[in-house]
């Protein structure tokens, strides 16, 4: 990981159950950021939000691999790339879980 970051906004406490919503926002040629929402079960605001940076390295030279990620994780990795749309006052950003309900989020 090259880069990791969480947004806290409130707690889940045992017996709840956690939620987690997994997405791309970034695929590059050789690393993807991906996000994280965390929410409580039934509970529609979010809990918390991450994001992580993750570089694919040649383990050698320990910089950013020149051919970039291979083609089949790649292609998996597209399944999950969420391109929002241009946020508009109608229509508030998707990069921004904090302000965005489960059910408008949620893959």
């Amino acid at each position: 990981m090259a880069s990791t970051r969480c947004d806290y906004h409130s707690a889940i406490s045992y017996p709840r159950v956690a939620e987690l919503c997994l997405r791309v926002n970034t695929l590059g040629r050789s690393s993807v950021v991906y996000e994280v929402a965390l929410f409580e079960k039934g509970v529609e605001q979010v809990k918390a939000v991450g994001e992580l940076v993750h570089v694919f390295v040649d383990r050698a030279t320990q910089r950013p691999n020149a051919g970039g990620m291979n083609a089949q994780l790649r292609q998996g990795l597209e399944k999950l790339l969420v391109v929002p749309p241009s946020p508009s006052p109608s229509h508030p950003s998707l990069s921004d879980f904090s302000t965005t309900s489960k059910s408008t989020s949620k893959l």
